[in-house]
């Protein structure tokens, strides 16, 4: 049995029977809306009472945070997220999110409760990892986006009529900090590479010339280089999921691209390709990798565990007394060394691979300043003769 009460202009309450209980009272599922007329509000009772029927109308009220998140992850993040986005989802819920939002029904957060939690996440004592220091700009901004993508949902399945989240603006993000090589340090970081085994120079001098990220580079195949053209083509990246290598195809349609290499690379690539071809033959049995030929692999054939370039780089250049930087800062440097010899920007982003070459502005927007003004003080030499000559006529 169903029905409609009305409550005041434009304020309906439905009702919905579902049998009675053990104590014999009826068992009734209410929900109230706002309709311009009973047309409308009988509308809205017929969805209302399928629902109920369907086993799936759950009142905000017995709704909390950390039940719905349990329902989200069963039925939208499993389906629609990879699974190494759902990972940082988990984390992020875990050690930021629930602690504040779990025990509350989801109709008691609202947007001012989310711009307090926002605040919070500045503060010193934010971190989770034993560090001083609140968040950085990015991660609350992912943060800002994990609560807004769970509780669209909770809109969408009309568990709440408005998400909070969308009532406060999104954060801003600091323009990141980039540590680069310059000329001169690059080279003495090449000098140094000169006495390192092939596959460590190798990879550090790709990174270099290609601006490739990790995972790209840690996924890269033989057949994906064509030594003969100068070119190499990135299809695919490697992450690390649930305690495995997983390789799996870009996330972008610009992330999928063809890269040059510099014509003096070749011939050491050349040699490095033969070097790995006697590499796996002589593994035998014991090579593991039988699908892929990676360019660069453990000495079973196995892409390098992910952090494995990044901890080598360290040692390598507290070894050699070089200047500190992120195995990820080389493709920093590749960039801003292209930027800095004129290369034009639209084809710095093709080569890194950026959706929007306004996320290659925003990042290396220093660098190119720099070089717009040194092109904008060419043209001293044009005015300073002219405004002598300006001076002459002047009797000045």
């Amino acid at each position: 049995m169903a029905s409609i009460e009305k409550r005041s202009k434009d304020s309906y309450r439905l009702i919905v029977e579902v049998g009675y209980g053990s104590d014999g009272k009826r068992i009734k599922r209410t929900k109230t809306i706002k309709a311009s007329g009973i047309r409308e509000a009988e509308k809205e009772l017929a969805k209302f009472q399928v629902e109920v029927e369907a086993g799936e109308y759950i009142a905000p009220e017995k709704m909390t945070f950390n039940n719905f998140v349990i329902e989200w992850r069963e039925k939208y993040g499993k389906k629609h997220l990879e699974k190494k986005t759902l990972e940082t989802y988990a984390h992020l819920l875990k050690n930021h999110i629930c602690p504040i939002f779990g025990n509350k029904h989801l109709d008691q957060i609202k947007p001012m409760h989310i711009v307090s939690f926002m605040m919070d996440l500045e503060l010193l004592d934010a971190r989770k990892d034993g560090k001083l220091g609140g968040l950085s700009s990015t991660s609350i901004r992912f943060i800002h986006r994990v609560i807004k993508d769970i509780l669209d949902r909770a809109v969408e399945w009309r568990i709440i009529k408005n998400n909070p989240v969308t009532a406060i603006k999104r954060p801003k993000i600091d323009p990141p900090s980039v540590e680069v090589y310059n000329e001169n340090e690059v080279t003495k970081l090449l000098y140094a590479l000169q006495d390192e085994p092939d596959h460590w120079r190798m990879l550090i001098t790709l990174a270099l010339t290609t601006g490739l990220r990790r995972g790209e580079l840690l996924a890269l195949e033989w057949k994906h280089i064509n030594l003969e053209k100068h070119m190499l083509e990135v299809v695919q990246s490697l992450s690390y999921v649930d305690g495995k290598n997983i390789i799996k195809v870009p996330k972008t349609k610009n992330s999928f691209r063809q890269v040059s290499i510099p014509d003096s690379l070749i011939p050491e690539l050349k040699n490095y390709q033969d070097q790995a071809k006697m590499s796996k033959e002589n593994a035998g049995d014991l090579w593991e990798e039988t699908e892929r030929f990676f360019v660069f692999t453990s000495w079973n054939g196995k892409p390098y565990y992910h952090t494995v370039p990044g901890t080598w780089f360290r040692r390598f250049l507290k070894r050699n007394n070089l200047k500190k930087i992120r195995f990820h800062d080389l493709r920093h440097t590749s960039a801003t060394l292209l930027i800095n010899q004129g290369v034009h920007s639209k084809t710095i982003s093709s080569r890194l691979g950026h959706a929007d070459i306004r996320t290659t502005m925003n990042i290396y927007g220093h660098a190119l300043q720099s070089i717009d003004q040194a092109a904008a003080n060419t043209f001293n030499t044009i005015l300073s003769p002219k405004a002598e000559i300006i001076s002459k006529e002047n009797g000045t």
